[in-house]
């Protein structure tokens, strides 16, 4: 591992401690999961909206080379993890009363991640569930508008907007008020997940490396136990001339030779 790796890692060791140390004043919120049936068929629609606008995006980015299958598996497998940029829009949604449904309201700024966050976290994994792949390639070979995307995810695959959301128990307690961040806590928590993915792709580009390095150990390992166990046949074969000759000392000569062998083979 190089210097600027160490570096890399040891900077984010010590802005998740920080980040850790600020939100551990707070205790941690759970997904309320009797709201789950309420709001599956919005956060549906709010994560084919939002697959839409990160896939152009990082065609945007990359451009004038197309974005790959690959790519846009990563984002679909990256949307609903509060871990990953991808989801950030998670962090600017707030759970609404509207008489006696529930509303996703986009607020425009990250708010605190309480047990709304987590329930709408909660809500999208599992509409995603194992579809990552499929709505990926259906993206990759279709280019859908936002439209086709929502009918496709929410209707055919997830079947997440199939069913009306029934209507809200009169006794539901209200979830917490919406908390906006503040600008440096915002910051901060955006910059920790940029070297997250920093690391994750240094990891990833290191692996050709580590793997040439692997199988060059192989290799010379292999040589090494050839080259072993031809010095152990050799004195077998040795052996066997002095059986003939009716040498007696031969057999012990025999035995440790084998036991070599075979010591040698367990090993591998």
């Amino acid at each position: 591992m190089g210097r600027r790796t160490t570096s890399t890692l040891l900077f984010s060791a010590l802005l998740l401690l920080l980040m850790q140390s600020v939100s551990s004043k707070n205790p941690p919120s759970i997904a309320r999961k009797e709201d789950l049936p309420f709001i599956r068929c919005q956060v549906c629609r709010k994560i084919a909206e939002e697959l839409h606008g990160l896939v152009q995006k990082k065609q945007t980015q990359i451009s004038p080379k197309m974005i790959s299958e690959l790519q846009i598996i990563d984002i679909a497998e990256n949307v609903c993890n509060l871990k990953k940029e991808e989801s950030d829009w998670i962090l600017r949604i707030d759970i609404v009363e509207k008489g006696d449904t529930l509303e996703l309201v986009d607020q425009g700024t990250e708010g605190q991640c309480n047990s709304e966050c987590k329930t709408i976290e909660r809500a999208c994994q599992e509409v995603m569930g194992y579809s990552d792949t499929d709505v990926a390639e259906y993206i990759f070979k279709a280019r859908p508008s936002i439209n086709a995307l929502v009918n496709y995810l929410c209707g055919d695959l997830t079947k997440a907007c199939s069913v009306k959301a029934p209507p809200i128990p009169k006794d539901r307690i209200p979830g917490e008020p919406f908390v906006a961040k503040s600008s440096k806590e915002a910051e901060m928590e955006k910059i920790l997940k940029s070297m997250q993915g920093k690391v994750l792709r240094q990891k990833e580009t290191a692996k050709p490396e580590w793997k040439g390095r692997i199988l060059e150990g192989v290799k010379q390992s292999g040589a090494a136990i050839k080259k072993h166990v031809d010095r152990s046949l050799y004195r077998i074969q040795k052996w066997w001339g002095g059986k003939k000759t009716g040498g007696k000392a031969s057999k012990a000569v025999l035995v440790t030779a084998l036991a070599s062998v075979v010591y040698t083979l367990i090993a591998v």
